[in-house]
């Protein structure tokens, strides 16, 4: 019988210990230990401490390799991450070995630790440990195509690119506004002479609009909303319009800016042919615009709030034994919590939102205007896509990775709600399903019948539509306007909610003092700067006793990571990766 020592050790930080079962296996190179847990008596892996256990084996495995460490549940304890320092060995023979770890290691993740001493590519030369390492690098290569402590860098260096620019209309945090023009709207004169230096040669205006390569994103909604004063006056806020045009090298370039809704002398036009500091302040106005939109209304009304309109209607109309609850508990989990602790800290009269160039009563009043526009079909994403005439657009991800996620959710929600409603007559006479219906459309769209929102359900199949709709909402979407604020907005050039001085209304007179001065100050900048979540598809708690629920999870769960991996290879080929849809980096619920 040999005996291999282990000194484990546990890091110091807080929260760094678990009370989930931890087991090892050892590898050599003459075989491999039993997978063996790891157990003294009383509480094992507390943080900041080394404790000692012992793995048997029937001979001697050899030169050891690799140490297997697998963390698994204990019980139906929630999940507490452990960060495993180092695994210190001693052999049989006498050798003291180290294995460095110094990572977090989750509930059912597998981590293969090599002994600490550095080697070099060349000096590698058992097959186990050169498959070791060529794994590690591949998982590396895949994960790690653009940090994202490095987006931030990329855009303070390409933030002024007209490319760039379209491409947050995009693939930023606010793909929600652009759509297809056909007809330019009558308050926004563009002439073609304006407009055809900026075109593929030989080409028109209206021969790109025909072809469906002019995009607008139009912020009429903003018009005439009050200000906030700051240093004694009141910034008038841009309700603007802002003409894209995807190139020939599938670029899209806007090429046209107008800062407000009625044209006049005192309201230009600003082309990319006019100053640098004119056209670059024009540009940042339109994504001042687009940010306030962004926040108040396709981050926090259309996903925070509407997350908690479906949060509580699921707590109130629902027993726990009811099969919905149990499919959507996990995706409403700690709503509640983040935003009431959002309305004190950031929608609030003095939160700091309320910083922002509209403040809190324009905020407000813009939230107003468009849950007055809500619609049912804005929230389906494949509605919401055709609507805007953005099916065949290049380079758009949020789109690609969406409707794939779109698709995925919709299967997993249709396999579960027509296993328990085999029929319409089921929907139809379960009055609690009806009546969480009822509370929706009621209380959370105020019974506003031409907002397409369904009062009641008639068929399995409006269940299933309403349901994917609410899970996509409050895992997808949020996560598509939310994750990338850090990304693209800690520069504060490339996207402020406050610009301090009003939209210019003459050319000419723009200077990089200009901009600067329009700009927040780095203590208004600093307040603007934005737990782990549970991944989506996470069921932690086993509420679902069937098998065939079950099943369905596991099948859903695979979908996902098919997705993530596809997500992951794209991403790798892109000079700017979009990873705010790929599920393993996405949220179960909205908790942040």
């Amino acid at each position: 019988m040999a005996e291999y020592k282990l000194e484990v050790t546990t890091g110091n930080m807080t929260n760094a210990g678990t009370l989930d079962y931890i087991h090892v296996t050892l590898i050599g190179t003459e075989g491999k230990s039993e997978r063996t847990e790891l157990d003294n008596f009383g509480v094992d892996f507390k943080s900041g401490t080394t404790a000692i256990y012992t793995v048997k084996t029937r001979l001697s495995l050899g030169k050891l390799l690799l140490i297997k460490v697998e963390k698994d549940a204990l019980f139906f304890l929630p999940e507490d991450e452990w960060y495993c320092s180092k695994i210190v060995v001693t052999t049989p023979e006498g050798d003291v070995i180290l294995f460095p770890c110094y990572r977090w290691l989750s509930r059912g993740e597998l981590v293969e630790l090599r002994g600490g001493r550095a080697i070099k590519v060349f000096e590698d030369e058992h097959p186990l440990l050169i498959e070791h390492r060529e794994k590690e690098l591949i998982l590396k290569k895949s994960l790690l195509y653009l940090p994202i402590a490095i987006l931030p860098e990329f855009v303070t260096e390409h933030w002024k690119e007209d490319d760039f620019y379209g491409f947050q209309f995009l693939n930023s945090i606010n793909p929600n506004v652009i759509k297809r023009c056909s007809e330019l709207p009558p308050n926004f004169p563009v002439t073609g002479e304006m407009v055809k230096p900026f075109l593929k040669k030989g080409s028109s205006l209206q021969k790109e609009m025909e072809k469906g390569n002019i995009f607008l994103c139009d912020f009429k909604r903003m018009d005439g909303l009050p200000a906030k004063a700051y240093d004694g006056e009141s910034p008038r806020v841009t309700a603007g319009l802002c003409l894209f045009y995807i190139n020939p090298e599938n670029k899209l370039l806007p090429i046209a800016i107008q800062l407000h809704q009625t044209p006049s002398e005192e309201n230009p036009i600003f082309l990319p042919s006019d100053s640098e500091t004119d056209w670059l302040l024009a540009k940042m106005f339109i994504k001042n615009a687009d940010f306030m939109l962004h926040q108040s209304v396709y981050h926090f009304m259309n996903t925070h709030y509407l997350a908690e309109v479906f949060t509580v209607a699921t707590l109130r109309s629902f027993p726990v034994i009811h099969p919905l609850y149990k499919l959507l508990v996990p995706h409403v989990r700690y709503t509640l919590q983040i935003n009431t602790m959002a309305r004190k800290s950031i929608f609030a009269p003095a939160g700091i939102l309320s910083r922002s160039s509209l403040g809190y009563d324009g905020m407000t009043e813009l939230m107003r205007r468009a849950f007055s526009e809500l619609t049912y079909s804005s929230l389906c994403l494949p509605d919401n896509i055709t609507a805007r005439g953005l099916e065949s657009i290049p380079n758009f991800y949020y789109r690609d990775d969406g409707l794939k996620l779109w698709n995925i959710i919709n299967s997993f929600v249709k396999a579960v709600v027509e296993y328990y409603y085999p029929s319409d007559s089921e929907v139809c006479k379960d009055t609690e399903l009806q009546e969480w219906i009822s509370e929706i459309f009621t209380h959370g769209f105020l019974g506003h019948k031409a907002s397409g929102f369904p009062a009641c359900f008639n068929t399995v199949e409006e269940v299933i539509k309403f349901i994917t709709m609410v899970i996509f909402t409050v895992t997808g979407q949020h996560a598509a306007v939310n994750n990338g604020q850090f990304d693209y907005h800690s520069w504060a050039p490339n996207g402020s909610l406050l610009l301090r001085k009003p939209p210019p209304t003459t050319k000419g007179q723009s200077s990089m003092k200009t901009i600067l001065e329009t700009l927040p100050n780095v203590g208004q900048t600093v307040s603007f700067a934005n737990k782990k979540p549970v991944p989506l598809g996470t069921y932690p708690e086993e509420r679902f006793d069937e098998s065939a629920p079950k099943q369905i999870i596991k099948e859903f769960q695979a979908e996902l990571s098919c997705l993530s991996e596809a997500i992951t290879e794209r991403n790798s080929q892109l000079e700017v990766p979009y990873t705010y849809l790929n599920p393993a980096q996405m949220e179960n619920s909205i908790t942040i």
